[in-house]
């Protein structure tokens, strides 16, 4: 049998193993920051290099502005204290812009995946024109990245979460917006850059929502060793993400994930994608809201009034919740036989009414799962924690590729 020879790459040179190593040394800080103090000797331990090349590593990263280290800590050890080693709280950091339907959210992340500045304007942006949302979304994250400023953050790039089939720059098709094949990245980019002239073009990503939300769930939220998972997020429409071993599956195309267009009944009302029937005609915000019997309290409102009569026990609302948690359950039970997760995690909208959605959505997943590994009450459908939501995500994501390579965002001298 013939083998098959993988190519390799070139032979890695002093400078790139050193960037790695660098890579390796702030993100030892920053994990062990987490739990603890982080020492030089600890992070040489956790990394497998030596305490002469850590220290060295470690002195750049100082130089550089990404590590701070203050006091003396004491690890019952024999040997001198070594100082506690922190990421800084100031220089490069992440922009994160969610665009929804009836909002937009505007968050900077440092390095320590803290939120350090929010800002949330609620908009109906359902109809309007495309280039006028994202223009909106820029003068919003141009005063977001003004107070950053104030608290000596250096947002180094930002990425965009749209509620959408999100692939190279553009938003091929979001339903909900009235979007089809428009280049978000691009025109918020062009908004933002006009609104901040001499300040320099800040490079821009883009990510479909809930995938974002998916990440910040992963890497700020409560799912402690569970690393593979199926997200949910709903909002007017229903958006999915899967998590495999901690890695997001992003699908051939970037398109995966879309689990509120399948369909539960083919004759059912028809859906702003085209088909009818989809999982969010049974289980989203527009559809709760119009089988709770709740007129013309749209986005948040809406939503809290929904909550308000159900805890009142009003029969109508326990009733449309129940009805959404089952068409949940029924959807996300064949998702689960093929894809096995730990866990199914429910977000926006559907946190604040797990009470009464949780339980007819873990009949279905009960009744309908092969494997026999789900029943009622094992904790394996959750609500997702409040750190998880998109525009942490997509802060996030900017500040992961900091953490990849802090020589690519170290300032400038005189910068």
């Amino acid at each position: 049998m013939k083998s098959i020879l993988t190519p390799l790459g070139p032979k890695a040179d002093k400078d790139t193993v050193r960037r790695h190593n660098l890579s390796l040394v702030l993100r030892a800080v920053r994990d062990e920051g987490e739990s603890g103090e982080a020492t030089r000797a600890g992070v040489a331990a956790r990394v497998g290099l030596t305490r002469a090349a850590v220290s060295s590593l470690v002195e750049q990263l100082m130089d550089s502005g990404f590590l701070t280290e203050s006091g003396k800590t004491f690890s019952g050890q024999a040997g001198r204290p070594g100082t506690a080693l922190k990421v800084a709280r100031t220089g490069p950091a992440g922009l994160g812009v969610e665009i929804n339907i009836d909002y937009v959210s505007v968050c900077v992340v440092d390095l320590a995946g803290t939120g350090r500045v929010r800002q949330t304007e609620h908009l109906d942006n359902r109809g309007a024109p495309a280039g006028d949302v994202l223009a909106r979304a820029a003068a919003i994250a141009a005063r977001t990245l003004d107070s950053a400023r104030e608290q000596e953050l250096r947002p180094v790039g930002a990425a965009l979460a749209l509620p959408g089939l999100v692939s190279g720059g553009a938003v091929r098709q979001a339903p909900n917006l009235g979007w089809n094949e428009v280049p978000a990245q691009d025109l918020f980019a062009d908004a933002l850059a006009a609104l901040r002239p001499g300040q320099g073009v800040l490079p821009v990503a883009s990510e479909n929502e809930a995938n974002l939300a998916a990440l910040a769930e992963l890497w700020f939220g409560g799912l402690g060793d569970v690393r593979s998972f199926l997200y949910l997020t709903g909002e007017i429409g229903v958006g999915g993400a899967l998590v495999l071993g901690g890695e997001l599956l992003r699908g051939a195309h970037g398109f995966a994930g879309e689990i509120g267009h399948v369909v539960v009944d083919p004759e059912g009302p028809e859906c702003r994608c085209g088909s009818r029937g989809c999982l969010e005609q049974y289980a989203g915000q527009t559809a709760l809201l119009r089988a709770a019997g709740i007129e013309g309290a749209g986005g948040g409102a809406g939503v809290l009034e929904l909550e308000r009569r159900a805890r009142a026990g009003d029969r109508r609302a326990v009733a449309a919740i129940a009805e959404a948690g089952r068409m949940l359950g029924r959807v996300v039970s064949g998702a689960v036989n093929l894809v096995d997760p730990d866990a199914v995690v429910l977000g926006g909208i559907y946190r604040g009414l797990m009470p009464w959605l949780s339980p007819p959505a873990d009949e279905e997943l009960t009744g309908r799962v092969v494997s026999g590994l789900w029943s009622p009450g094992s904790g394996r459908l959750r609500a997702s924690s409040v750190a998880g939501d998109a525009a942490r995500g997509a802060a996030a994501l900017v500040v992961q590729d900091v953490l990849d390579d802090p020589v690519a965002y170290a300032e400038p001298p005189g910068g």
